[in-house]
């Protein structure tokens, strides 16, 4: 991959740039605490130079042919397909997620960039609707500018991509601030990509700095048209006031609390599979993850005694070692916080069916059973390997209690039937469910995105499109009109 060398610095206008703050960070192993790189903090100003740049930039690659920017996307898939290995243990190091975690990671993110190809050519493209005979419209789709992009610790570098290529796609430019606890595989890894594509200076600007360096700059900065943003509700609504009074467009895919309802009629062994998997991958820290498992009474203790077998059975540890699927939490506040949750449960007399434990910087898993859905545990997003089971009376009971949560993200019913799985799906009000699997899924071709306060706008082709471009109306009038006066 040949990039250790860079890693520790932010890309402004095609130029690896030491951070100019006097603070530094260090980037941690979430598994040892070691450190992967020590980053100088990128300041506001250079952020502005960065917008600035970007402004300049997109104006030429906004003109730039379809061949051109398919050939960049190309590159960088080779980029990606050549270095996989490095880059998976990249990702390994810096997120803590288990070589299998990191494996889909890196398949996702090709995926992103792959589907991009396909609609390179759907800027500048003219559509002719009819009127009268004596005046054509020409409805035109431009790139939208420059696109401002924040992305989280978990899924760094496919959360990164699907805004990331889909813009470069469309002629758009972009100015990215990853998570800097993961600013390698969220941000430096991606520069690398696009440099060695050749993608023109200032398309691409990596920004590797904080919050307390830049504050609100990202969001109030005059330049950028488009807030593209994933992680947390409550920062997704700060992000919204401020565009809002900006008249900025945003792409926010914000927290979730997705159901995970086992009916009646479903079949048992298949529903225990998918919830360990859907619960448990990187340790639970993905906002689509399973927070909630509601489950028919009649097939609750049935249920709960085999997801308690195997989640006691999941290996944990290194995540180094491929054997191991639970790995660490990304930080000690997010360790402390889920030991939080376990002993508010534990207060408000919740039955633990697996008692978890502390083993260095690991949550082993946590099941709790005879939860109400209205308690903390349930209306929380958890971030961890802690498993609600909450029980369900009778079906239409197991599709309201899915409902009933500020977020709608995504969901999951396991049935027998498929039709009725399907009607009951659209009761859901999440903005994804899936009939027979879990809840944790993403595809570059699906309109990803939720409801209520899970977010706003969908990623995906087309969907995706329409965010990031802008509709233009041409109107020629090819005979001399008459004006009343």
């Amino acid at each position: 991959m040949q990039a250790v060398g860079v890693m520790d610095k932010s890309y402004i206008n095609g130029v690896w740039v030491t951070g100019e703050s006097e603070r530094s960070y260090n980037v941690l192993n979430p598994y040892d605490r070691s450190t992967l790189a020590t980053v100088r903090l990128a300041t506001k100003e250079q952020l502005e130079q960065a917008f600035v740049v970007a402004e300049e930039a997109q104006k030429l690659w906004a003109k730039s042919s379809v061949d051109e920017r398919r050939n960049v996307l190309e590159k960088a898939i080779e980029y990606f397909k050549d270095n996989k290995d490095e880059i998976v243990q990249t990702l390994v190091r810096d997120t803590g997620g288990s070589v299998l975690k990191c494996n889909v990671e890196h398949h996702l993110a090709l995926e992103f960039l792959e589907e991009s190809i396909k609609y390179a050519d759907e800027v500048h493209k003219v559509r002719e609707v009819t009127n009268s005979g004596d005046k054509l419209n020409h409805i035109y789709r431009l790139p939208l500018g420059v696109i401002s992009s924040i992305s989280p610790f978990n899924f760094p570098l496919n959360l990164s991509m699907r805004t990331i290529a889909p813009a470069i796609a469309l002629g758009n430019s972009v100015v990215h601030k990853p998570d800097i606890q993961v600013a390698l595989a969220g941000g430096s890894i991606i520069a690398k990509a696009f440099e060695y594509a050749g993608l023109p200076a200032g398309v691409l600007n990596v920004i590797l700095t904080d919050i307390e360096e830049i504050g609100d700059e990202m969001l109030r900065n005059p330049i950028p048209k488009l807030i593209s943003f994933t992680g947390s509700s409550a920062v997704g609504r700060h992000i919204g006031g401020i565009a809002g009074q900006n008249l900025k467009r945003v792409a926010l895919e914000l927290g979730g609390n997705s159901p995970f309802v086992v009916l009646s009629d479903a079949d048992v062994d298949r529903a225990v599979n998918a919830a360990i998997f859907g619960k448990f991958i990187h340790q639970g820290q993905i906002c689509m993850i399973i927070n909630r498992i509601i489950v028919h009474q009649d097939k609750y203790d049935q249920f709960v005694k085999k997801f308690v077998e195997r989640a006691k059975a999941i290996p944990y540890g290194d995540p180094k070692d491929p054997t191991n699927i639970i790995g660490p939490l990304i930080n000690e506040r997010q360790l402390e916080k889920a030991f939080s949750y376990v002993e508010e449960a534990k207060r408000d007399g919740a039955t633990i069916a697996l008692e978890g434990k502390r083993v260095g910087n690991i949550m082993t898993p946590y099941v709790f059973t005879n939860v109400d859905n209205a308690s903390k545990l349930a209306q929380t997003e958890l971030f961890a390997p802690i498993a609600p089971i909450i029980k369900a009376a009778t079906d239409e009971e197991a599709i309201a209690l899915a409902s009933d949560t500020e977020y709608g993200l995504s969901s999951a019913i396991f049935t027998n039937d498929l039709q009725k799985g399907e009607e009951l799906a659209l009761h859901i009000d999440a903005g994804m469910t899936h009939i027979n699997d879990q809840t944790v899924n993403d595809a570059p071709h699906i309109p990803f995105g939720g409801n209520k306060a899970s977010g706003l706008g969908r990623f995906g082709n087309p969907w995706v499109v329409e965010e990031f471009t802008v509709t233009k109306w041409v109107s020629i009038q090819t005979k001399e009109r008459q004006y009343p006066f």
